[in-house]
């Protein structure tokens, strides 16, 4: 027990996270969380994605109920459970997009450790397309549509009204691997910085995860269960799935008087659960097949940027993800 007040005693200084996964999103990262949560020696916040050292994400917060942490004092909150012998860590993955955020963990994190992943640029930008509509990020939901627009949004044209990361919405800018990497690397040096392949993790993840146990300096011969990845979904209708997202997250009459309806005759828990359930079974589907001319045509169009990223960290990411057969 802690000596009471008056005894000498003196609360201990905040803790920095000691490393950090940074992205990509869409390629495993929640399914790294939630497995690494799990290892004794290692504390992660149960929310997973804080976003407070990417700036950019600041703009327009998203509608989260528990915010954007404002300041160091109330991020490094965030960790203040952590066991004394526990390594502090967090997830954001969309801080290998960011330009901010490796300074930002080198200011308050100088010798941390960083897990970036990369995945086949023109699979990933799908399912990141899909995964922003989803999340009212973006609202067309064609996406060769969404491609077609960076141009117009990079002057700030065809923006979507209630998007709360506009500038995410440049998918180009993604797939920048090797500007991504260079960043962390200048601040942090090569070694602090693991990076993963998402095809080798999705194809073993216990021999990935173990990789990244020994990484951390953790135990890494503590049992490891398997989670499966946060799944890709397609919403079904846009206008209905624009539309629950304007009552739930409205001050209009009609959004607080179907809130407060809600509210008298269901619990919490159960409010959360049915309101998940709802979304799985109503608004969303499993995603269509790929157009497969289109997808050629990414991978056509990012193929300098993989073979750049292959010389850059001394791996065939060409012959692994398929660039070296493209017609």
């Amino acid at each position: 027990m802690s000596a009471p007040a008056g005894d000498g005693a003196r609360a201990q200084p905040p803790r920095a996270p000691e490393f950090f996964v940074v992205g990509h999103a869409k390629s495993g990262t929640t399914a790294l969380h939630e497995m690494l949560r799990r290892h004794p020696q290692i504390f992660l916040p149960e929310a997973k994605e804080p976003w407070y050292l990417a700036r950019e994400l600041h703009d327009r917060p998203p509608p989260r109920p528990e915010g954007l942490a404002a300041d160091d004092e109330e991020y490094l909150a965030l960790f203040a459970r952590a066991g004394a012998g526990q390594r502090i860590g967090e997830v954001s993955p969309l801080y290998l997009w960011s330009r901010t955020a490796a300074g930002a963990i080198a200011r308050i994190s100088p010798q941390a450790r960083v897990v970036a992943i990369l995945r086949e640029p023109a699979s990933f930008l799908r399912s990141l397309h899909m995964q922003f509509v989803e999340s009212y990020v973006e609202t067309e939901g064609d996406f060769a549509k969404a491609l077609a627009l960076e141009d117009a949004r990079r002057e700030g044209r065809e923006i979507p009204p209630y998007t709360y990361w506009p500038r995410t919405l440049l998918y180009s800018e993604h797939v920048r691997y090797v500007e991504q990497l260079r960043r962390f690397h200048e601040l942090l040096g090569r070694e602090r910085v693991l990076v993963l392949i998402y095809e080798d993790f999705r194809r073993d993840n216990e021999a990935t995860l173990r990789a990244v146990m020994r990484f951390l300096e953790v135990d890494d011969t503590v049992a490891v269960q398997s989670v499966t990845a946060n799944p890709t979904v397609a919403v079904r209708s846009q206008r209905l799935h624009e539309l629950v997202h304007a009552v739930s997250v409205g001050r209009g009459p009609v959004s607080l008087a179907v809130k407060r309806a809600l509210k008298r005759v269901t619990p919490t828990g159960a409010r959360r659960r049915a309101l998940h359930a709802t979304q799985r079974n109503v608004l969303f589907t499993e995603p269509a097949a790929p157009d497969e001319r289109l997808m050629l045509e990414l991978r056509r169009r990012f193929a300098p940027e993989v073979a750049a990223a292959s010389e850059y960290l001394g791996r065939d990411l060409v012959g692994l993800w398929g660039y070296d057969r493209l017609a």
